[in-house]
């Protein structure tokens, strides 16, 4: 059973702007855990919304995806909603 604030919508905006990220740049799930030195299950929940991601694991994905944590926060402060629903 997924928790709601797991599965909440403005956690799958977060998920879909770093997959969508991840797809942009040509790169696999295989070679983005690789980067992270992770199991491919590590990316695949995550994107999945089976595993949460915390603000330090942000910012190491947003590495390995060659992208600057700071630039993909302010994309998601534009799509997540105020207050967020979590």
């Amino acid at each position: 059973m997924q928790r709601r604030w797991v599965g909440s919508p403005d956690y799958r905006a977060v998920i879909d702007v770093l997959r969508a990220a991840r797809l942009a740049k040509n790169l696999s799930q295989r070679e983005v855990a690789r980067r992270l030195g992770k199991p491919v299950s590590f990316l695949n929940k995550i994107e999945l919304i089976e595993r949460r991601i915390d603000v330090l694991e942000f910012v190491v994905l947003c590495r390995a995806l060659e992208l600057d944590p700071h630039h993909m926060l302010d994309a998601l402060i534009k799509v997540i909603p105020d207050p967020p629903d979590f």
